[in-house]
């Protein structure tokens, strides 16, 4: 079946809709993309409430939904110390994508989860072969989300998504390009386009290309609409980019 996210859907709709509990993973149908088989294991398909060491265990079996609830854990818990506005960021990305029925389940399992220790590492390199690049760079902007959500992002919460970001694979010069994207600092557009500041004026149109084409949103329209709003917010942050290099370097 070509597209992960209806691959994933047929799975949930066989195992996690059994029980009412089930957590509907949050980016299922959302962020992954699907190249192999996944082994479904149903030791852990309860029929009580799906708690968050339910959905912790669950990532060793190719549960993406879960592994993805345990990264949203990590980063929440970075800089010790779980906010409000950060709940509500995850939260209201669940509800654009599940409704809100789903979402009071899931958001259960992330509060089991952020009491528990988290093994990123493991879970990031699952995520890493199962799932294509441009999508492990949008779980990346969506991680710098949930860090800016109280508006301001720690040294701690960029570490911590820097080390996930290297579990999943992503380059650096690609984590420094969404990082500039939320910490704004002198040269940060030209960070965002991936070059420096001694670049051709033909070096920034050929990076801005390559960026335009890297980010587009279509690559990830099949993820759901609150991630391709996502995507597009990313979209548009590359564009800035470059009208403001653009302006500073005086071409058109």
């Amino acid at each position: 079946m070509k597209g992960w996210g209806k691959w994933i859907g047929a799975l949930i709709g066989f195992s996690v809709f059994r029980f009412p509990g089930a957590m509907i993973g949050f980016v299922v149908g959302g962020f992954f993309d699907r190249r192999g088989e996944v082994e479904w294991d149903e030791r852990f398909a309860a029929k009580d409430r799906y708690t968050g060491q339910q959905a912790y265990q669950r990532t060793a079996t190719g549960d993406f939904a879960a592994s993805l609830l345990v990264l949203t854990a990590a980063v929440m818990k970075a800089d010790g110390k779980v906010l409000k506005a950060e709940l509500e960021y995850v939260r209201r990305f669940y509800v654009q994508q599940f409704g809100e029925a789903k979402t009071q389940e899931q958001m259960r399992a992330l509060k089991d989860l952020l009491k528990q220790p988290v093994d990123a590492r493991t879970v990031g390199h699952q995520i890493r072969y199962q799932m294509q690049y441009a999508s492990r760079l949008q779980l990346l902007h969506y991680m710098f989300g949930i860090a800016k959500a109280d508006g301001n992002i720690s040294q701690d919460e960029v570490n911590t998504i820097r080390q996930i970001g290297g579990f999943l694979g992503i380059g650096i010069a690609d984590f420094q390009s969404i990082r500039a994207m939320f910490v704004r600092e002198t040269g940060g557009d030209f960070k965002i386009l991936e070059i420096t500041k001694e670049a051709t004026d033909d070096e920034i149109k050929g990076a801005y290309r390559k960026m335009a084409k890297k980010y587009h949103p279509d690559k990830v329209h099949h993820l759901g609409e609150e991630v391709k709003k996502q995507a597009e917010e990313k979209f548009r942050m590359v564009q800035d980019a470059y009208e403001n290099v653009k302006k500073l370097r005086g071409f058109s």
